[in-house]
């Protein structure tokens, strides 16, 4: 009866992770590829307004290079401004905006810190064009990135659109990992978008249409997934741009990759506790995409766990199940290898690396989720009235 158990639970757990990090993707590649191709992008005899909102935190040091980078884009300088908030500054964020930004450029002052999505919220009351480009203020544009934004919601239904993310070589054999994983989620993304919609964007390059932007709670953790969710469950499509690129200033690193992606992975537990409605088929026509492309993924460390223990208990009667355990033995102490020496870059040490770290950081996202009361925001404090005023 025991061995019975264990090796359901085994099994179950084999199929749930198959599906979950290798089956979901080939499944909705196959998919992608039965749609038509997608028609020439659109070019408008006159461009539509363009705001780029911005928002940031003490960010001195490299605001006027992201204020530079941004407004050099070749989308008709007339028709594109830049929204920055400041999200309780106490550098001179806000001084060198205004300079660098000029008469294209309005600055929100926000005198208490309220985090991102208040700030994101605090942008687009005060933005008046058709499109909204998000950006942070860590990654550069590549020149046509905003045009080729804006191109994708010119197409018919199309209410949002993520662009292309960039990581710079990584630095480690977690990076490496971290990085492998990214090109997989970036061709699930591209895959969902000839399907249908992509679930959510990426938050340092993506775009919506200004009128069904609507405000979110200020303590939410991924806007770039609850934001483009809010205009797919109205009907509109979320599309992906492959050729709008941004890219990081910075390689991936093992600590600062932990803390994003613990925080991120909060943000789908915070997500998954609010919008129960999207789980439902007649509320949100991407329901199984969703649970598919970020859900399973949360119950993953809890499928490897009962995988080793059943394992574990197979293990000491059969030839077969010795095998499998011995692989997980050899699975995890490559990754403990390459966790543990960073520099010896080889896939048979970065690849389990990576895999054992986004698990790891999965669990930590769930801590952080309940320790945070499922609060996200960058602060706290109440929000107060902001102070807006246009550069120049």
């Amino acid at each position: 009866m025991q061995d019975g158990l264990a090796m359901v639970v085994f099994w179950c757990a084999v199929l749930m992770l198959g599906f979950t990090f290798a089956g979901y993707p080939l499944l909705m590649n196959f998919l992608g590829r039965l749609k038509s191709k997608p028609n020439p992008l659109p070019t408008p005899s006159r461009w539509p307004k363009v705001d780029c909102v911005l928002v940031v935190h003490n960010e001195a040091a490299r605001i006027g290079t992201r204020i530079e980078n941004l407004l050099s884009s070749d989308y008709p300088p007339e028709r594109l401004h830049l929204i920055v908030v400041c999200d309780s500054c106490t550098d001179e964020t806000a001084h060198i905006a205004r300079k660098v930004g000029g008469i294209r450029t309005t600055v929100v002052e926000q005198t208490t810190r309220q985090g991102k999505a208040a700030g994101l919220n605090a942008g687009l009351a005060v933005a008046n064009g058709e499109f909204v480009v998000f950006a942070d203020a860590r990654q550069q544009f590549a020149p046509d990135a905003v045009t080729r934004l804006v191109q994708h919601l010119l197409q018919p239904g199309v209410g949002a659109v993520s662009g292309n993310y960039s990581l710079l070589p990584p630095a480690d054999n977690v990076g490496s990992g971290v990085d492998v994983y990214w090109r997989i989620e970036k061709m699930l993304r591209q895959a969902e978008s000839r399907w249908d919609s992509t679930i959510g964007c990426t938050g340092a390059i993506y775009a919506i249409r200004c009128g069904l932007f609507e405000p979110i709670p200020p303590d939410t953790i991924l806007d770039d997934v609850v934001i483009p969710m809010q205009i797919a469950v109205r009907g509109w499509r979320v599309d992906f741009a492959e050729e709008a690129k941004a890219w990081e200033s910075m390689p991936v690193v093992a600590g600062r990759e932990f803390h994003r992606k613990r925080r991120t992975l909060a943000g789908n537990y915070q997500m998954l506790f609010r919008y129960t409605r999207w789980l439902l088929p007649w509320q949100n026509r991407l329901w199984w995409e969703l649970i598919c492309h970020k859900y399973l993924r949360l119950v993953a460390p809890g499928a490897l766990l009962a995988l080793f223990m059943s394992n574990l208990w197979l293990a000491r009667g059969s030839t077969f199940y010795a095998a499998t355990m011995g692989g997980q033995l050899v699975f995890y102490c490559l990754a403990i290898l390459g966790i543990l020496f960073p520099k010896w870059r080889t896939k048979l040490l970065t690849l389990p690396a990576g895999f054992v770290f986004l698990n790891t950081t999965t669990l930590a996202g769930f801590w952080y989720y309940l320790r945070q009361g499922g609060r996200g925001g960058w602060g706290s404090h109440p929000p107060t009235q902001p102070h807006v005023q246009s550069a120049g």
